[in-house]
C-alpha cells in the first residue's frame, strides 16, 4: 500500500479551467483542480472548519463552510476506484482529477472504517473520519450527466482524515494501516446511512469518538428522532 501521488489545487474559475467536457459554472470559485506534485508536502492539522482549510501546505480551499477543517484536512481516493470509473466513463481520469489530495495504491479506502489509522511515510500519521458526500461543484467540475446521482449510487466515495501526527508525504510514500477499529462502520457503510439508507445512522454512532462532528450530529438526531438506544433503534 501507497501513496500513488499527492495533489494540490489552487482556486480557479471557469476562466482559467481546462478540463475537458466540464460544465463548470461560470464566475464560481473552487480548489477542487489538484494536480500531482513533486517533491514533499507538510501536513498538518489545519484548524476547526469554517475557519481553516486544508491540511496539505499549498492546498486551495475556497468553501471553508463546508470544507477543510480538521476533520476534512485530508482527502484519500484509491486508483483502483479512478480506473473503474475510467472504464465506465470512457475517459482519462488523472490523479486528483475528483479533487483528492492523496491518490492511494493497493488499498480499499471505502472499506477503511471510521477511525482507522494509516501511518504514511515515516511521521504522518492521519485518522479516517468521514466520507466524502458529492455535491454540485463536484458535479459540474467532471461534467457528467447524472453523476451526483450516479456517484451516490456506487458507494464509494473515498475518505476524509484527520491529521493526528504531523509530518510530510510525497508520491511513493508507504500507507500502513497501524490501527483498524472492530466495529463494522466503513466509509461505505457512513455514506450509505448519510445518503441512500439512512435507517443506518443509529448503527454509525458505534464508530465513537473517530466520528466526523457533523457526522454524529446526523446520526444522534435521526436516533433520537426514532427513539434508538445507544446506537441500536428500539
Amino acid at each position: 500500500m501507497r501513496i500513488l501521488s499527492v495533489n494540490l489545487g489552487r482556486a480557479r474559475t471557469a476562466a482559467d479551467r481546462s478540463l475537458p467536457g466540464s460544465a463548470f459554472a461560470a464566475g464560481l470559485a473552487s480548489g477542487i483542480d489538484k494536480r500531482p506534485v513533486t517533491g514533499p508536502v507538510a501536513v498538518a492539522a489545519p484548524g476547526p472548519q469554517g475557519e481553516a482549510g486544508s491540511g496539505l501546505a499549498g492546498d486551495a480551499v475556497v468553501s471553508l463552510k463546508h470544507h477543510g477543517g480538521d476533520h476534512q484536512a485530508v482527502y484519500a481516493f484509491a486508483r483502483e476506484d479512478l480506473d473503474r470509473w475510467e472504464r465506465e466513463l470512457g475517459r482519462a481520469l488523472p490523479d486528483g482529477s475528483f479533487g483528492e489530495n492523496l491518490t492511494t495504491s493497493g488499498l480499499d479506502v471505502n472499506d477503511a472504517r471510521i477511525g482507522e489509522r494509516w501511518r504514511v511515510g515515516e511521521r504522518l500519521l492521519l485518522e479516517v473520519t468521514a466520507p466524502r458526500v458529492p455535491c454540485r461543484t463536484f458535479a459540474d467540475w467532471l461534467g457528467e450527466q447524472g453523476w451526483m446521482r450516479r456517484f451516490t449510487e456506487e458507494a464509494a466515495p473515498g475518505a476524509y482524515l484527520r491529521v493526528l501526527e504531523p509530518g510530510e508525504v510525497r508520491a511513493g510514500d508507504p500507507l500502513t494501516v497501524v490501527h483498524r477499529p472492530g466495529h463494522e462502520v466503513s466509509v461505505s457503510f457512513a455514506f450509505r446511512a448519510r445518503t441512500t439508507e439512512r435507517a443506518l445512522l443509529p448503527r454509525v454512532l458505534a464508530a465513537g469518538d473517530g466520528l466526523h462532528p457533523r457526522l454524529r450530529e446526523t446520526a444522534e438526531r435521526y436516533a433520537a428522532s426514532r427513539g434508538a438506544v445507544d446506537g441500536v433503534p428500539a
